[in-house]
């Protein structure tokens, strides 16, 4: 988690180099992609790179934020605008999020470590509940 922003920087540096085609979540063998929301201040596109948890036809997004004790900003930007876009293998897709909670978020939160143990540790150094999305593609 210490090097999470270096981490970031690279893997931001990579999707624009080779057109959203390399990330380095996807070369340690784990689905990812490319999330832009609408800032919920600004109204702009603004884009990160995330580890996904492929579910059924959907994508599931956890806001651990490397295990900082606060929320990613794409968090807050998904709970204002659930519109989004998203990229795998430059790919974009139109899809809306969805907030989980209660015996859902909890049902999720099980595959999840199931998925990345590595949840469980970013919970602790976060010490906050981890918000978890579902992404559902929308035909608009």
């Amino acid at each position: 988690m210490k090097l999470a922003g270096g981490i970031s920087w690279a893997d931001r540096k990579l999707h624009r180099l080779f057109k959203g085609r390399v990330s380095l979540v996807a070369m340690a063998g784990l689905p990812s992609l490319r999330l832009t929301t609408t800032g919920r201040r600004s109204g702009l596109a603004r884009s990160t790179n995330l580890l996904y948890f492929p579910h059924s036809a959907d994508y599931v997004l956890t806001g651990s934020n490397w295990g900082r004790p606060n929320n990613p900003a794409w968090t807050l930007n998904l709970r204002d605008h659930p519109e989004a876009v998203i990229a795998l293998g430059g790919r974009e897709t139109r899809v809306k999020a969805r907030e989980l909670t209660g015996d859902e978020y909890q049902a999720m939160w099980r595959e999840l470590l199931g998925f990345w143990p590595g949840y469980a540790m970013e919970l602790e150094a976060a010490g906050r509940e981890l918000p978890i999305f579902v992404l559902t593609v929308t035909t608009r």
